[in-house]
């Protein structure tokens, strides 16, 4: 026997560390090769990682929830004496004698990882019964938090209905009070959230900007293209005609399409636009990118972004889906609100908010008029978008939006 020490590879975008957010195994467990190891959440998605050799699990690097840094040991392996295969791999012979052998021959993240959603994750672990994981569901009941005393930690109906006993089900019937507090580690894709949001907000000076649109005339248009759209075609939302829009106003703004680096106090000011846009997911919120936004016509970046929207919602777009934007877009859909003061997406400079649309009183033309109108919440750095140029950039994207043919011209 020998021992294999595997190193969390380098799951890409200049990532130093990863959380483990869940094992797939146990010290002591016989594993396959490419059997799924652990779940790890990067900076963008959570990644399955599979081992690389088969034998017995020696030792785990970490405990689930503990943060590991790229390179440092993932798991240790007990395997049988491969013959020199690792002597090829290492450039070091081995002699059979158990002794540490970092893992060279890793394949490279994409093809090693599979990512999941956090919600499917926590339904497939969990044992328990489809009927009371159904029970589960419609009481709002995280089945990963029920003590299960079952093989294997199997959950039982009875197991349920003790947990409920014991207050793990919020009162919603009856005016008890509340008692107790519960307190909730921040780990996966919020903690990422949370450290990210942080950053953007201590270390970039915002200041917003809103603007009410006069939608009316591209609500009509919307409606118009959707009534006789082809089967082919998605449905068309607001989104797409405000990304072609963008595409046609920031030629003249460059600074606001860009990305800073404060380290070296550099600007990329990009030809290409690259739109991410905001999407909430179960997860938490997760940013896909549609690339090349110049080179798209309106049914094209409204597939792009339903295809792209659709993997961030069920947990499988890859990395590089969720990176790499130049300027992002954000909204609330139909909650909406009147305004917003949306946090910049570092380390771009610039993030543009759509509220809802609702018919509101206007005077025009000295009358009183129902128009359908939408207010637009931008936030800009300070340190690179003046005032002055950001609200000339919203008056911009105004007058192609009031005036929705300009965006085809």
């Amino acid at each position: 026997m020998e021992t294999y020490s595997f190193k969390l590879p380098d799951l890409g975008e200049g990532i130093v560390e990863s959380e483990v957010t869940t094992w797939r195994v146990s010290v002591g467990d016989l594993v396959e090769e490419d059997q799924a190891l652990a779940d790890v959440q990067t900076d963008k998605a959570i990644v399955e990682v599979t081992s690389p050799v088969a034998g017995t699990i020696a030792a785990l690097g970490c405990k689930a929830g503990e943060m590991l840094a790229v390179g440092a040991e993932l798991v240790r392996f007990d395997v049988e004496d491969r013959e020199g295969a690792d002597s090829a791999d290492t450039g070091k012979e081995t002699t059979g004698t158990p002794e540490t052998v970092s893992s060279s021959r890793v394949p490279p993240p994409e093809s090693q990882a599979v990512r999941r959603s956090t919600s499917d994750r926590v339904f497939q672990q969990v044992l328990a019964s489809p009927s009371l994981r159904k029970r589960a569901r419609e009481a709002g009941i995280n089945l990963a938090e029920v003590p299960g005393s079952g093989p294997r930690g199997r959950i039982s109906h009875r197991d349920f209905e003790a947990f409920l006993a014991a207050g793990g089900e919020l009162a919603v019937r009856g005016g008890a009070p509340g008692q107790g507090s519960t307190e909730v580690k921040l780990s996966g894709m919020r903690r990422v959230i949370a450290r990210k949001m942080l950053e953007s907000k201590r270390n970039i000076p915002h200041y917003s900007y809103i603007e009410e649109v006069d939608v009316t005339e591209l609500e009509a248009l919307r409606v118009h293209l959707n009534a006789n759209r082809e089967d082919s075609q998605p449905k068309l939302t607001l989104l797409p005609f405000l990304m072609l829009a963008l595409v046609r106003v920031l030629p003249s703004f460059p600074h606001c399409n860009a990305r800073f680096d404060a380290d070296t106090e550099t600007l990329a000011q990009y030809a290409a636009v690259h739109v991410g846009v905001a999407t909430m997911t179960e997860a938490g919120l997760m940013v896909p990118v549609v690339r090349h936004c110049e080179g798209l016509d309106l049914w094209q970046a409204a597939t792009e972004l339903g295809r792209l929207s659709r993997l961030a919602r069920e947990g499988r777009a890859a990395p590089g889906e969720l990176s790499g934007s130049t300027i992002t877009i954000t909204s609330l859909g139909a909650i909406g609100g009147i305004a917003t003061t949306p946090v910049i997406n570092a380390p771009e400079t610039s993030i543009i908010g759509i509220n809802k649309m609702q018919e509101r009183p206007v005077i025009r033309s000295g009358q009183v008029v129902a128009r359908t109108m939408m207010n637009v919440s931008a936030s800009f750095d300070h340190r690179i978008v003046d005032g002055y140029d950001g609200a000339r950039l919203v008056q911009a994207l105004k007058g192609k939006l009031e005036n929705p043919g300009a965006i085809f011209v």
